[in-house]
């Protein structure tokens, strides 16, 4: 079945969606530098949630303007409970792996200072910078990015190539490429085949949602919690062999059920 799209166009709405981000989310923050008695923190994560909505606003005219379904274009069907439990429990394992594999490379290749100094920069210091840090990262940003790149352009590329792992590998590198950090490429581009592939095997792009959703909400919590303390979760510096087990557990019966259940189409 062909898409009514070309790849062209595709690859023009995922451009001017990025750029509309960057735009509407630039010139927030420019409102709160050119206001030096201004919270820069809270235009900071202002402007991140601005220019995560202003994502889809692009991807929406297009389709509204072509007269499209628009939840069938983004492949926003409907998913069994099933399928949302063996969602949550392979997002649950693929995070800690995650983080241990973080940690891993961490220990050969300690992370660059612009990483370091990122981290304290938007590590908040109200509530309300909190509030909206989560906001921004934890719900607006996987909504924004999976219904442009796993619910759009990777549906458009497997109608035309008529090849999925072509389709899920390519938006994987477009997703990559446009976090713009070099030091967490290979692991953001791990992560978007991932939410490729069940994004096509549930035939819905709410898994990856889910996924996406949980993964950032705790690379917060990564990022501005002690966890080094904890003996539970950490075990000489890494990830404790038990919570490891548990993960790979995890991963792997919440694998094995989505590719197992259908979507309710």
């Amino acid at each position: 079945m062909n898409s009514p799209f070309s790849i062209q166009a595709a690859f023009g709405i995922v451009a001017l969606s990025i750029l509309s981000a960057f735009i509407a989310g630039g010139l927030v923050l420019a409102i709160g530098l050119s206001n030096p008695d201004s919270s820069q923190k809270f235009y900071t994560f202002l402007s991140f949630i601005i220019g995560q909505s202003f994502m889809i606003i692009p991807l929406f005219w297009f389709l509204k303007s072509k007269q499209q379904p628009i939840f069938k274009r983004l492949r926003l069907n409907p998913i069994s409970n099933q399928t949302l439990v063996y969602t949550i429990m392979l997002s649950l394992g693929i995070i800690v792996l995650s983080d241990e594999l973080d940690r891993m490379i961490q220990s050969f290749f300690p992370a660059p200072e612009y990483i370091v100094d990122l981290n304290g920069l938007l590590r908040p210091d109200t509530l309300l910078g909190l509030i909206l840090l989560f906001i921004a990262v934890a719900i607006i940003a996987p909504i924004g990015e999976e219904l442009l790149f796993r619910g759009f352009f990777q549906q458009v590329l497997e109608k035309h190539w008529n090849d999925v792992t072509r389709a899920i590998l390519m938006t994987a590198l477009l997703f990559s490429m446009i976090h713009m950090n070099p030091y967490w490429f290979a692991q953001i581009y791990i992560l978007g085949v991932l939410l490729g592939f069940i994004a096509w095997k549930s035939k819905s792009v709410i898994p990856a949602l889910v996924l996406h959703g949980m993964n950032n909400a705790m690379a917060m919590l990564f990022a501005f919690v002690d966890l080094e303390k904890n003996n539970f979760y950490i075990w000489e510096g890494h990830v404790a062999p038990w919570v490891i087990l548990f993960a790979i557990f995890s991963s792997y019966h919440g694998f094995k059920g989505i590719n197992q259940v259908e979507a309710k189409l």
